[in-house]
């Protein structure tokens, strides 16, 4: 539910403002991406209605991009090849545990410089983990839905993984090469990702690429407080297609979970559209970043119910 409330979104604010909506289908974490998931991301989006323009983009056909954009960092002396393990770097005097699982590799890991300035086959340097220096360092993000923000890349993170083992790029290059090439003028997507704006702006200033405007709309959260995910099994869209609950009633309860509907009732697509604005969805984001949304799948009456009718 909470993924269709930001694809909704998405798309209605694209349509409002004349924008297109690319579709890209992100398949480079090979470690959780299933088969079968391009069509049930595109089936969703159908089932709500949510068209898109031109052909989907597909990460892992072409990986020349990416390679191109590390050769161009490596080549300027800004990242180094990292063979240390989780642990190794989890266990280091200065790499606190961050509360959302994530390491900080610090600048006392780092190997001596000068790095290498080339990239090759040879030493299986594609199939190695890469991370660019990032520096401690206050990093703005203006953010057309919560406002100015600003993040430390560098004191929260700390040298960023850029390139896997895998030999794939890591999510935080791929998004910022795929953005560039794809021209997009515009990212909406979840709060979650506020502070991987920061990142992302580190990484394209120093590719010499421009960075799109930011739009980050406030998680749906569980009863448990968590965020919406996989243990929320049974509102998962997927299961809401499969128990025959109405898209509208999808719609609706969006709508009304924003605040831009008054009370839980059946929309259509273009109905969500007509009431979607900027100004609207600024207040909207405010709102429900200030009092977070949370979907009721326990109660008689509550949204799940309501949602199956």
């Amino acid at each position: 539910m909470g993924n269709a409330r930001t694809f909704l979104v998405t798309w209605a604010l694209a349509r409002h403002e004349g924008w297109r909506v690319l579709l890209r289908l992100e398949d480079l974490d090979l470690g959780r991406v299933k088969a079968g998931a391009h069509q049930a991301s595109i089936d969703d989006l159908r089932w709500l209605s949510i068209d898109w323009d031109g052909d989907p983009l597909v990460q892992s056909n072409d990986l020349a991009p990416y390679r191109a954009a590390l050769a161009a960092l490596v080549a300027r002396g800004l990242t180094f090849r990292c063979d240390r393990s989780r642990s190794e770097i989890r266990n280091a005097a200065s790499a606190p545990h961050a509360d959302d699982g994530e390491t900080r590799y610090p600048p006392e890991l780092r190997p001596p410089e000068p790095w290498p300035r080339a990239i090759g086959d040879a030493a299986g340097d594609w199939h190695a983990n890469h991370r660019l220096r990032v520096d401690p360092a206050p990093e703005p993000v203006r953010d057309e839905l919560l406002g100015p923000h600003a993040f430390d890349p560098g004191l929260a993170a700390g040298d960023l993984v850029v390139w896997t083992k895998l030999g794939v790029p890591a999510y935080q290059l791929a998004v910022v090469v795929d953005d560039a090439r794809q021209a997009v003028t515009d990212v909406v997507r979840g709060d979650d990702l506020l502070a991987s704006a920061a990142r992302q702006q580190v990484i394209a200033r120093h590719l010499g690429i421009s960075h799109a405007r930011w739009w980050h709309l406030p998680l749906v959260y569980g009863l448990d407080g968590k965020r919406l995910a996989k243990r929320h099994g049974a509102h998962s869209l997927a299961a809401l297609r499969a128990a025959k609950v109405e898209p509208a009633r999808v719609i609706g309860w969006c709508a009304w979970s924003l605040g831009l509907a008054t009370d839980r009732t059946p929309l259509a697509a273009r109905e969500f559209l007509a009431m979607t604005s900027p100004e609207a969805l600024r207040s909207a984001a405010l709102r429900t970043h200030a009092h977070p949304s949370v979907l009721d799948d326990a109660s008689p009456d509550g949204d799940l119910a309501w949602l199956h009718g």
